[in-house]
């Protein structure tokens, strides 16, 4: 079981340009605004950038962030490095992979399509005489849009291009499940999205987007499919500097930087594009109201749309507040608290409590774990008794998420003795046992895995999970 769980306002008339050099470590700060400040507006810069500037220094965030308010940037920084070899600081031209978000761009395209009378979202898949299996006869353009349409994965698989993402979905007859009776987030429904809208259009994807949104927006610096070297290009890596590989994937992900994500998003807020009807049909999921759809989650008693995105080490979360007329945007390269930051400084912004994230200790003895658990574990208790409030000491998924890694890596005896330490130090928390069971299960030591799964179960369960594990471990044991 693995848990997990992304700002306001800096003043100046003009931009204003200054690089900080720490050990391994530089920040951009950019900033804007045209309004008077008073002292409350103050107070609260002070708190963002000091949320900002400690969570960069305890190594919890590598990216760009942007925050608006009635239509104004009032707070925009960059913080680190567009790579591993950090000789190239991140700037407001920098461009990401957003991940998720750009899939915002096909969706948005199928309704201005469909505003155009060019098609309709009750349209069968087969009227686009694709090539595709029968149950394009059953799949419509609203279930592709809604991730609901069941049909084949290419994701598990990893198509490395368009050709062999055709491929999988042509020699697939079988539906994952009737359309429109369950959801499932894939990129296959995304790749159709843009083949049909070449096939209405008679333009690739990439050219029609190009035509009728980035240059309309005038999103100046954004681009598909950038190779690496490409200009203001940021290369993805993790906390030990290894950058992530290059990925092969279907086309026309848009990359792009955080002024141009903004203009996005105030298009989509502003009706530019498309109508607020089609807008908020792309909000609105009828097939799974808590899971999200095309843009994202929608909150609708909070009136909040929230989209994140991961690619690799790329992470990307924007929070647009309809009712208080804001919004956060945060771009990573780094993979880090983007998600965290997010919506701590949502909360800073509605005047709600917050806490400025500590240093990772899962970060802290990662490295050591990974060569000599027990050393490690020696060092998370000295770490505890001279650092306990610089550290996450009370999140129990930093222990977790190692846990897991030494599982991974078949380092059983070794995930074994970093679960009982969580376990250990959270006596209450079921998913650590759930944890620890699998664990136990995987070393193939069934009788100390079904205690912890019966203690799992005795915390609260973990969602039916050890239930299944308690059946299984007595179907191994009765072999």
């Amino acid at each position: 079981m693995k848990n997990i769980i992304v700002i306001f306002f800096c003043i100046f008339s003009t931009q204003v340009f200054s690089q900080k050099k720490t050990k391994n470590a530089q920040f951009t700060k950019q900033t804007k605004t045209d309004f008077k400040v008073d002292k409350t507006n103050k107070k609260l810069i002070s708190q963002i950038d000091s949320v900002m500037v400690k969570s960069y220094e305890r190594g919890l965030f590598n990216g760009n962030i942007l925050i608006s308010q009635h239509h104004k940037i009032i707070y925009q920084k960059s913080f680190g490095f567009s790579d591993e070899t950090k000789q190239t600081a991140l700037n407001d031209k920098s461009i990401f992979n957003t991940g998720s978000i750009a899939k915002e761009f096909n969706a948005v395209a199928i309704m201005i399509l469909v505003e155009r009378g060019l098609l309709d979202l009750d349209d069968k898949v087969s009227k686009f005489n694709l090539g595709l299996p029968k149950w394009s006869e059953k799949v419509t353009v609203r279930h592709l849009i809604n991730y609901a349409s069941g049909i084949p994965q290419i994701d598990p698989i990893a198509p490395k291009n368009d050709e062999e993402a055709w491929n999988i979905l042509r020699s697939n007859d079988s539906l994952l499940f009737e359309p429109g009776t369950s959801y499932k987030y894939d990129n296959s429904n995304v790749f159709l999205q843009r083949r049909i809208i070449e096939k209405v259009t008679g333009m690739s994807f990439e050219e029609f987007i190009s035509k009728n949104i980035i240059e309309p927006l005038k999103m100046t610096n954004s681009v598909f499919d950038p190779k690496s070297g490409y200009k203001n290009r940021t290369s993805c890596y993790d906390f030990d500097n290894v950058k992530c590989p290059e990925m092969q994937f279907i086309s026309g992900w848009l990359w792009v930087d955080i002024n141009d994500l903004y203009k996005w998003i105030e298009a989509m807020n502003s009706n530019r594009l498309i109508s607020k009807k089609s807008f908020q049909t792309l909000l609105n999921n009828p097939y799974a109201k808590d899971e999200g759809g095309s843009l994202g989650r929608y909150f609708e008693k909070e009136g909040l749309q929230r989209h994140n995105g991961v690619s690799y080490k790329f992470e990307s979360i924007f929070l647009n507040d309809f009712k208080n007329n804001m919004t956060i945007i945060l771009l990573s390269n780094n993979l880090n608290k983007v998600w965290d930051l997010g919506h701590i400084i949502h909360s800073l912004m509605l005047g709600k409590q917050y806490e400025i994230p500590k240093k990772s200790i899962y970060q802290a003895i990662r490295k050591e774990a990974l060569n000599d658990v027990n050393k490690a574990i020696g060092t998370y208790y000295s770490l505890k008794e001279n650092s306990k409030n610089e550290y996450s000491f009370e999140n129990p998924g930093e222990l977790n998420k190692l846990g897991y890694e030494l599982l991974k890596l078949g380092k059983i005896n070794e995930s074994i003795t970093l679960f009982k330490l969580a376990a250990n130090e959270f006596p209450k928390d079921a998913n650590i046992f759930d944890s620890l069971g699998e664990a136990y299960f995987t070393g193939k030591q069934y009788e100390l895995a079904l205690d912890s799964y019966k203690k799992a179960i005795h915390l609260g369960g973990t969602n039916g999970n050890a239930e299944k594990m308690i059946d299984k471990i007595g179907k191994e044991i009765g072999k």
